[in-house]
């Protein structure tokens, strides 16, 4: 393995990150547009944390309880 290459090790994990901070992101940001939560959703919108805020977002501020979080209205 050289210098430039990657090991095949980053590469499942990157992608898991990806994935993970894409959900939290999709569903924090559905949210916070239903409640009108402009504010938060700008937020949530510009800044990345690998899903971290946006769990802050949607268990400690909105209050969405886990088993309610895909049938919010």
């Amino acid at each position: 393995m050289g210098c430039s290459q990657i090991p095949d090790w980053v590469l499942p994990i990157l992608l898991m990150a990806i994935l993970w901070t894409i959900f939290w992101k999709a569903m924090a940001l559905w949210i916070s547009a239903r409640k009108n939560d402009g504010v938060w959703f700008i937020i949530l919108m510009l800044i990345n944390t690998l899903g971290i805020l946006e769990i802050i977002y949607i268990f400690g501020v909105a209050k969405i309880k886990p088993d309610k979080l895909f049938k919010f209205k």
